[in-house]
């Protein structure tokens, strides 16, 4: 929120701020592919490591969401605790 002459006078919504960064479509490398597959998506896409590091955050924010179990779909949840503990050893290991 921005404030002039302590008036509300402006909202910066960051929602789409990541529009445009690869990094949003790598997910996949954690959702869909495992082990040689995953190594093997990572090296056709020429991006570099902070785009990978990036892309951790946002499969690591999505599984969050819905390893909460907030929609009750516990299949979804075990499956975003997979993408978690995938994720994390990742980052471990780069």
């Amino acid at each position: 929120m921005l404030v002039e002459d302590g008036k509300l006078c402006a909202v910066v919504d960051f929602g789409s701020s990541a529009i445009g960064d690869p990094a949003c479509d790598l997910v996949i490398a954690w959702t869909e592919f495992y082990g040689e597959s995953r190594q093997a998506f990572r090296d056709a896409i020429s991006l570099d490591e902070h785009s990978w590091a990036r892309a951790r955050g946002w499969a690591l924010w999505k599984a969050l969401i819905v390893a909460s179990g907030h929609d009750g779909n516990q299949r979804e949840a075990e499956k975003s605790w997979r993408v978690i503990n995938e994720v994390l050893a990742d980052h471990t290991n780069s």
